[in-house]
């Protein structure tokens, strides 16, 4: 029977050598591709907008599940059509750690796709807002989850940023362990759906979310918005980009570490 998945330690090699690719890419293609995710991610939380507008006034558990449904797209998009995801990116840490990859060529690679994820998420807050996609119910709760995020408290935004990126890079690595686009897509659906419904803070999401309530009138300050990119940037680079690259580099690419070499093949 043919092979549909990748083990572990494939996934690991696999996802260095990605790191490499991703860390040699130029100026012009983190950005473009930076804002692509940016837009991509930000369609998956207008989607959670307007699904879960009115739901919250029957059942509030039914609406966050309901928005943690579809907000999962964001990630497919990224990983299917090919975009660079800053939180996807910060598994380039795995191929610093197995010293493929420079800590320089990391950070540079963080930082522009930062950006570019932060300039197409407000590219499509403008087009949102000027196309007056969002209305009652849904203005309503766009400002209502502004508010929310923009109000947490600095160590929940390290702590809910740090869950979120242990999900979502293990979202990215099932999806590298999967070999066709349907298992893709479920290796990315499962794991992003369950980051929204336990209300994590994903860094790309919340260049959308909290734009977006601020634009149609929520009460949050250019100060309370940065604030949040930080401490929840921090926390998903600490998940994401620590927490599991260092365990995998320990059991699958650190060699004295690896007790059955079959593991690495």
């Amino acid at each position: 029977m043919d092979k549909r998945f990748l083990t572990p330690g494939e996934v690991a090699n696999a996802t260095v050598n990605a790191g490499i690719k991703k860390a040699g890419l130029s100026t012009k293609s983190c950005i473009l591709l930076g804002i692509l995710a940016g837009i991509f991610i930000g369609f998956g939380g207008l989607a959670n907008i307007i699904i879960s507008q009115t739901l919250g006034g029957i059942d509030a558990g039914l609406a966050k599940f309901a928005g943690a449904s579809v907000f999962p797209v964001g990630l497919i998009l990224v990983v299917v059509c090919g975009s660079e995801l800053f939180t996807g990116n910060n598994l380039i840490a795995l191929a610093v750690m197995d010293k493929k990859v420079s800590i320089g060529k990391m950070f540079r690679n963080w930082s522009l796709v930062w950006v570019g994820n932060f300039i197409g998420s407000l590219i499509l807050v403008a087009l949102v807002y000027y196309g007056t996609v969002l209305t009652g119910d849904a203005m309503s709760k766009s400002i209502g989850i502004a508010e929310s995020k923009a109000g947490l408290d600095i160590m929940s935004m390290i702590l809910r940023g740090i869950l979120c990126n242990i999900i979502v890079v293990l979202s990215v690595w099932m999806a590298t362990a999967a070999q066709d686009i349907v298992s893709k897509i479920f290796a990315c659906w499962f794991p992003i759906m369950l980051f929204v419904l336990c209300g994590f803070e994903h860094s790309v999401a919340n260049m959308f979310f909290i734009p977006m309530g601020m634009v149609l009138g929520a009460n949050v300050t250019m100060g309370a918005m940065l604030s949040n990119l930080v401490f929840v940037t921090v926390g998903n680079i600490i998940g994401g980009a620590i927490i599991i690259p260092m365990v995998y580099y320990h059991c699958y690419l650190k060699k004295e570490n690896i007790r059955d070499e079959g593991l690495n093949k």
